[in-house]
């Protein structure tokens, strides 16, 4: 079964470390529901799986990893199955 993926923006709450890197701490989702980063394994510019770019997070989220984006315009997304 192919799930499509789309753009979700997302809150997200982050902290700016005193080097100045910019560190996302938890994920809300729209539901209310929040999901606390365990862990950031990587940052880089990259693509999505649905063209869209900017500096993906892949982060750790209760033993899962998942991408996270932050746009040049200041949003946050994640690639969210279409249900």
């Amino acid at each position: 079964m192919n799930t499509k993926r789309i753009k979700k923006y997302v809150e997200v709450t982050a902290a700016f470390c005193a080097d100045g890197r910019l560190r996302p701490l938890y994920i809300k989702w729209d539901d209310g529901r929040e999901f606390h980063i365990d862990r950031i394994k990587d940052i880089r510019r990259a693509s999505s799986s649905i063209g869209d770019e900017g500096v993906r997070y892949t982060v750790l989220i209760w033993g899962k990893t998942c991408y996270l984006y932050y746009e040049e315009n200041y949003k946050w997304f994640v690639e969210a199955k279409n249900v």
